[in-house]
């Protein structure tokens, strides 16, 4: 029987998602609980398991496409029958075993998933490559007949990459053999057949020609349209629901870290420590979590519905990071009972996450604080936007060393630059720069963490 499969609820009030890549094929064969697509969030990019076992038939969506949650995504070709009206509801052994928190059923069979033979007209099998290779890609013979053969295994990414060479997926998979065939694959059937510079136009599928003079771009050439969505259409209407909702004040405090820095010179130096890559973000993060202590209007909300004004006793800290997807702030859950090596820990394994594109929805919700490292790309300054939810936000500037006044004299300083941004419903001008000295005196002098708690 036909299954469908809608796209589910994934968390976090989201109402859509895009379809990255699909994973399966129609003719395909999946067990249950196997990976189907990859598809993003507003949030992030998840992977959807398979709630059935069967064969796909159809698939409802496009790589690219967005479609709404509850929307037909997938249908299955069920394994089984339809269910007997006249059979015991009784027997155990007939009811489906839910597998998957929600939806799915048990698996009704084992084994390696099977591909469905599909037919195609050709010439009799084993296939002689040699002969396809060089007959003319129009010919058709007089007297073809059908033969049953499997479909190529691969995925969609590779074969993309075989359409864009012009490379017929059959004539690789008759050199590599009964295995999944993969990018290199291609690549070296297309340079044994000379074709590795060779492209397909997308649309007509005509193999393309790379002209010897510049061509004079047309006026649809002369700019490029890219759809918004995904994680760049959340954080626009993030940015646009912030920034007209909360009074934003930015100040700034330059701040001499040579005492930092040198602190963190010898905690590389240590190889008991050598696990932790602990840097001048690590730090910075730590003091914010010790002054947030002692100006609890930057560790809040503003509740509209309720009138009231939300103090939080914990810190959600949140560390801004640039991805391939565009700008996301996963948190750091409870980040004020972290050491300085436990810190360390999670800013490393934030990022790692985050650049390869597996952070959860769970942890991009919430927070109550961010961070905004834009040293790394060499700029000082800015006027950073809250996130929605939050009162207030840090950007890190550069080190730099620059020339500056030291104990009456001047002489060579590591400086950084902070960036305050705070929302002036919740926070007043005192307490915001309250809280930016208590970061900068830390980090002026690492030992007055002592007197924090």
């Amino acid at each position: 029987m036909i299954a469908e499969f809608r796209l589910p609820d994934l968390g976090e009030g989201l109402t859509e998602a895009e379809v990255v890549t699909w994973l399966v094929a129609p003719g395909d064969t999946v067990a249950l609980n196997q990976t189907l697509a990859e598809v993003e969030t507003a949030k992030a990019v998840v992977e959807l398991p398979s709630p059935y076992e069967g064969t796909v038939s159809t698939l409802h969506a496009e790589a690219g496409q967005t479609i709404a949650v509850g929307a037909p995504l997938i249908d299955f070709d069920v394994v089984g029958e339809e269910p007997d009206a006249s059979a015991s509801a009784s027997d155990p052994a007939e009811k489906a075993q839910p597998n998957l928190v929600g939806y799915g059923a048990a698996p009704t069979s084992a084994g390696r998933p099977a591909r469905r033979a599909r037919r195609i007209a050709g010439t009799p099998v084993p296939v002689d490559t040699a002969v396809l290779e060089a007959a003319p890609h129009d010919a058709t013979p007089s007297a073809a007949v059908d033969v049953v053969i499997e479909r190529p295994r691969s995925t969609p990414p590779v074969r993309a990459h075989a359409k864009r060479l012009g490379i017929d997926l059959v004539l690789v998979a008759a050199e590599v053999g009964d295995r999944v065939i993969t990018r290199s694959d291609v690549d070296a059937y297309a340079e044994r057949v000379g074709r590795a510079g060779a492209t397909v136009d997308e649309t007509s599928g005509i193999p393309a020609t790379t002209p010897s003079t510049p061509a004079v771009l047309g006026d649809a050439e002369r700019e490029t349209r890219i759809p918004i969505r995904g994680v760049r259409k959340h954080t626009a209407a993030a940015m646009v629901q912030s920034a007209f909702t909360a009074p934003h004040v930015t100040v700034f405090h330059t701040v001499d870290v040579t005492a930092t820095m040198d602190l963190l010179s010898s905690l590389r130096d240590d190889h008991a420590l050598s696990a932790h890559r602990i840097g001048p973000l690590t730090v910075v993060a730590k003091a914010v979590c010790l002054a947030l202590g002692r100006t609890p209007g930057l560790n809040s909300r503003w509740d509209e519905a309720a009138g009231e004004i939300v103090q939080h006793n914990y810190v959600d800290l949140g560390i801004a990071a640039a991805t391939d997807r565009g700008l996301i702030v996963p948190m750091i859950r409870d980040a004020e009972r972290l050491t300085l090596l436990g810190m360390a820990d999670a800013v490393r394994s934030l990022a790692e996450v985050a650049r390869s594109g597996k952070t959860s929805p769970a942890e991009l919700a919430g927070g109550t604080f961010s961070i905004s490292n834009i040293g790394v790309f060499g700029v000082d300054a800015g006027t950073p936007i809250l996130p929605p939810g939050q009162s207030g936000i840090l950007a890190v500037g550069a080190v730099r060393r620059q020339p500056w006044e030291h104990h009456g004299e001047i002489a060579l300083r590591q400086m950084m630059t902070l960036s305050l941004s705070f929302d002036h419903r919740l926070v007043d001008g005192a307490e915001g720069a309250r809280f930016l000295k208590d970061v900068a005196d830390i980090l002026e002098e690492p030992g007055r963490a002592m007197l924090f708690r």
